[in-house]
């Protein structure tokens, strides 16, 4: 009887755990300041990260839809006119319809950022 009541105060407990900590990370993915459109760069950056110019708001590393084709190409254009080098292994159609082109085998940029309309806006490594 004792080891009953004792597993469910434990099965309680880890769910008031697992409850709390699902409401802050709610809490925190929710906070900001309600801005829409782009963010500076340096609000995404890691400490030895440098970025140049702006990154669509809502970007994070791992968002975005892989794609092919001629807007894949155009946007890797232009992201290799402005930053020559590197390999480019995938562009991302992002939500707001602009584009991240992920480089590798270079210093920086790792990540440049082109617009709807082909310009680039920004960079982040």
């Amino acid at each position: 009887m004792f080891s009953c009541k004792r597993s469910g105060s434990i099965a309680i407990g880890t769910a008031a755990v697992a409850v709390a900590i699902g409401a802050y990370a709610i809490l925190i993915s929710s906070s900001g300041n309600g801005a829409s459109g782009t963010a500076n760069a340096a609000t995404l950056a890691r400490p030895n990260q440098r970025v140049v110019g702006q990154v669509p708001q809502n970007w994070r590393p791992g968002t975005g839809t892989i794609i092919t084709g001629a807007a894949a190409n155009k946007a890797k254009a232009a992201a290799l006119a402005k930053y020559p080098g590197g390999t480019v292994n995938r562009v991302l159609k992002l939500g707001d319809g602009s584009y991240a082109v992920h480089k590798i085998k270079i210093g920086w940029p790792h990540h440049v950022f082109v617009s709807k309309n082909f310009k680039v806006t920004g960079a982040i490594g």
